[in-house]
């Protein structure tokens, strides 16, 4: 990868957890993100895939600072946005804009179209001259999609699909570099998803965008990223181009939640070897020694309780390369999955 665009290095977010009405005293803490790595290059997009409560939505939460993290770097353009404030956050935060998952809760009823857009150019008055705006913001209904002629319109008159494109047209409204898209499909209609996910992929290409792409269908993720980041419980355990992750994964929970996945072939779906991990997702506030998914896997062992393993290449696939050769957070990844049976995984 060239120089990364948006590089992040050890970032966690943790909400305290308190006792007491009167006097609240801190008895532990929620480790919702717990030491994330990841880099962004220009005009590419990262896919972070994970199931419900692993982390992803605070990663997006924090990349456009909507949450301040507990520690850790978020680099864009190799200047620290944890150390700005005031002006120079502002500024940054033109350059990285955020599409929010729910289309009827992101958008103020009470506003118009025109104004849920136009309304960055009030926040940043030298993006756009006052006299000039209502066209731009008939510009970015026009690159979305929509009639520009529904400026004056408000949310409740347009279908889910509609207003995840007005979404997308607020997004853009700045001109940004990077867009963090928290899962932007997953309350649409089926039919709607792929209409919206073809729509983003035009405009990365004719606004050369950066997209992190959080979502928890592996389908979607598939066809639209460049790289994949799976989570589990605040932090990435596997990560490589779509190829190694979904044709060649190494970690057992991204085999797991591959297996999963629904298969549209009768005849394939049967040849595939479905996992299903016993017991629950511990919680991040009370997260396992050592490896963070050894409660639940078949290839767990004593070290997996002592040492919390690396995301990096294992040693193994180092040396013979190929696609599996890709940074996976396992002590065992070199193993295959055909002895998962034994370890009461069915």
């Amino acid at each position: 990868m060239a120089e990364p665009i948006l590089e992040v290095s050890g970032l966690h977010k943790h909400y305290p957890l308190t006792r007491g009405v009167l006097f609240r005293k801190q008895v532990g803490s929620v480790r919702a993100v717990d030491g994330v790595d990841f880099a962004l290059g220009r005009g590419e997009t990262l896919g972070i895939v994970g199931e419900s409560g692993c982390g992803k939505s605070t990663v997006a939460r924090t990349l456009v600072n909507l949450e301040r993290p507990t520690a850790g770097r978020i680099r864009y353009r190799g200047e620290d946005v944890t150390r700005l404030s005031g002006k120079a956050l502002k500024a940054v935060r033109r350059n990285i804009e955020m599409v929010f998952q729910d289309p009827y809760t992101s958008l103020n009823p009470r506003m118009t179209v025109g104004d849920i857009v136009g309304e960055l150019y009030e926040i940043h008055p030298e993006a756009a001259p006052r006299g000039d705006r209502r066209r731009r913001v008939q510009e970015l209904l026009e690159v979305v999609g929509l009639c520009p002629e529904h400026v004056n319109r408000y949310p409740h008159q347009f279908s889910g699909g509609q207003r995840q494109r007005i979404g997308i047209a607020r997004g853009l409204a700045l001109r940004p570099e990077v867009i963090v898209a928290d899962e932007p499909v997953s309350a649409l209609d089926v039919s709607v998803q792929a209409q919206v996910i073809n729509l983003m992929a035009r405009l990365q290409r004719e606004f050369d965008l950066s997209y992190v792409f959080i979502a928890h269908d592996l389908s979607i993720v598939r066809h639209i990223s460049d790289r994949v980041g799976v989570m589990y419980l605040g932090r990435i355990v596997e990560t490589g181009t779509d190829t190694e992750i979904y044709d060649h994964p190494t970690h057992p929970y991204t085999q797991a939640l591959l297996s999963a996945a629904p298969v549209p072939d009768p005849a394939a779906r049967e040849r595939g070897e479905r996992i299903i991990l016993a017991g629950d997702v511990p919680s991040p506030a009370d997260i396992p020694s050592g490896c963070r998914f050894r409660t639940r896997c078949w290839k767990a062992r004593e070290r997996c309780a002592l040492e919390s393993p690396e995301l990096a290449v294992p040693a193994e696939f180092r040396l013979v390369g190929g696609p599996a050769a890709h940074d996976s957070a396992c002590h065992f990844a070199e193993e295959g999955r055909a002895d998962h049976r034994a370890a009461g995984v069915s």
